[in-house]
């Protein structure tokens, strides 16, 4: 562990030590703290609570087998076909049973999941699924919807305390043991520590590592480093899923073109016309979201374009089922219910991260983890369409449990004034701009839907380069979460899932296991790869 809670006594924030920190202000950080309550809980977030969370910006929704004749085996078989052989088969079938009690949660704080004249929950279907079991809001609104009702039940609960602006640097620890975080003001010098009895890690993806990405500015893998500096395990990081239908219109973050149109009927065509997916597999635009994705890459780099056709599928509703798209469609001058969709693969969820157990427990004592930062082994190679918002209130929730279950009686609720912590100093460097976009470039080029060991070579090179450069903690944390991605990636030599390897296009059976890394075995890696570029 790095930094101990004596070295900042000065910017230490309050005057006990919290229960439980929460670094992250998504669906996995407020479900969480929700479901501690009345344990007092302090959630710290980079951007103003809602917003930069990739939960606010999920579309399709929420998976789960609650309706006839669907079944919860069913939904466990489904996930386990589009992962790819690692699932941890245990993880799928708890996440799976307990979806029907998360829905009913999320109804009770407020979420106006879709229902029919009689009241009961309208369910679509996504690829991969053998039914009907997403739950969505207005088409395409879930995440909205769903962020919007946590934070009214966040805000109404005395015994949660929101800090935001703060980007979490470092863990503070002892040995192996996680006592509380280090957090930086976003876009100033202060740094204040947390010290807690738990730390809960809900900090999200990675998606903006990358140059073309689904996800919002937050979601740059902060806290996959921090939790790999401080010697925590990784596991599968390199199965990175690419959405097939991000909107080709040159916006940073690329807006998403829910897989819900097509579940509606939406087809992929290319400039021709020509629907290219009858030649790639025999569920076309319902295939798993790693071959859609490729696909779609291989008419884009062939100059033949591709585009989601929405107009006899959907037509004149779109504007009403699909609102979210229908705004970005409009702001890029196009009318989805006459014109076709340009699209292209973008980064959009990472299968791998810290790993974690059933409760959500890490390998390091005192940290814990929920959401796309975790790594629970229910995604496996490929995430099932809609199963990572269900996959974060699930162990969310076991997290509240197993912590509640650690720390039987909670304190009272009252906070003390925060003390106006002097800021410690810090140095910043103008070069740090063009380091992140040498880190984003490289990432897409290099480590996107196609990888191949020349390619992941140099992107190592390409992030060891740019590391030179970086001054802030945050920034050198987004640089190890691309070495790590990266690493990975080149060690699994085959092709599965999400990972697709040029030079190792088929699966190997003796490789259908998860993967497991440290730091130390990555910085290893990236030196012997350095070696030969």
């Amino acid at each position: 562990m790095e930094v101990s809670v004596e070295d900042f006594a000065p910017a230490y924030i309050g005057k006990d030590v919290d229960d439980v920190v929460i670094l992250g202000g998504g669906l996995a950080g407020l479900f969480c703290a929700l479901k501690l309550s009345p344990r007092p809980v302090t959630v710290i977030t980079n951007a103003p609570i809602g917003q930069g969370a990739s939960s606010a910006w999920a579309q399709g929704g929420i998976a789960a087998a609650i309706s006839e004749p669907d079944s919860v085996e069913e939904h466990r078989d489904d996930t386990l076909a589009a992962g790819c052989g690692i699932c941890e088969e245990k993880i799928v079938e708890q996440m799976t049973r307990e979806g029907s009690d998360r829905i009913h949660d999320l109804l009770s704080y407020g979420v106006p999941f879709d229902k029919d004249l009689e009241g009961r929950l309208k369910f679509s279907r996504e690829a991969a699924h053998s039914h009907s079991r997403v739950v969505r809001v207005r088409g395409d609104m879930a995440g909205r919807a769903i962020m919007d009702a946590l934070i009214s039940a966040v805000r109404k609960t005395p015994s949660i305390r929101i800090l935001e602006g703060y980007i979490g640097e470092s863990f503070l620890g002892k040995g192996r043991y996680v006592t509380g975080v280090l957090a930086r003001r976003r876009g100033g010098i202060e740094r204040l520590a947390f010290p807690a009895k738990a730390v809960v890690l809900a900090s999200g993806g990675v998606g903006h590592l990358f140059g073309l990405t689904t996800n919002p500015y937050e979601a740059n893998g902060h806290g996959l480093a921090m939790a790999a500096r401080a010697g925590a395990v990784i596991a599968d990081a390199e199965f990175v899923q690419f959405h097939p239908t991000a909107l080709d219109v040159g916006k940073d973050p690329a807006p998403l073109a829910t897989e819900a149109l097509r579940g509606e009927g939406a087809i992929l065509v290319n400039k021709a016309g020509e629907r290219f997916m009858e030649k790639v597999h025999p569920n076309l635009e319902l295939a798993p979201r790693d071959i859609v994705a490729r696909a779609i890459h291989e008419e884009v780099s062939a100059g033949r374009g591709a585009f989601l056709d929405c107009r006899e599928a959907i037509g004149a509703k779109f504007q009403e089922e699909f609102p979210t798209v229908f705004r970005a469609a409009a702001a890029a001058g196009i009318d989805p219910s006459k014109d076709l969709l340009p699209v292209a693969p973008a980064e959009h969820y990472h299968m791998g991260g810290v790993l974690t157990d059933a409760n959500g427990r890490t390998s390091l004592d005192g940290l814990w983890a929920a959401g796309e930062v975790a790594s629970t082994g229910a995604h496996g190679a490929n995430r099932l369409a809609s199963n990572s918002l269900l996959e974060a209130v699930v162990f969310a929730a076991r997290i509240a449990e197993d912590i509640q279950g650690l720390m039987p009686t909670p304190r009272s609720a009252y906070w003390n004034e925060m003390d106006d912590a002097p800021g410690l100093p810090s140095q910043r460097n103008v070069e740090e701009r063009d380091a992140i976009t040498v880190l984003r470039t490289t990432l897409s080029k290099n480590v996107g839907v196609l990888r191949d060991a020349g390619s992941l070579k140099e992107a190592l090179s390409d992030i060891v380069r740019a590391e030179k450069i970086c001054v802030r903690q945050s920034i050198r944390n987004m640089m190890v979460a691309g070495k790590i991605i990266a690493a990975a990636a080149l060690k699994r030599e085959e092709s599965r899932g999400g990972h697709f390897r040029k030079d190792f296009p088929q699966e190997n059976p003796d490789l259908a296991k998860r993967s497991y890394t440290t730091l130390s075995e990555v910085e290893t890696l990236t030196a012997e790869a350095l070696e030969t570029v």
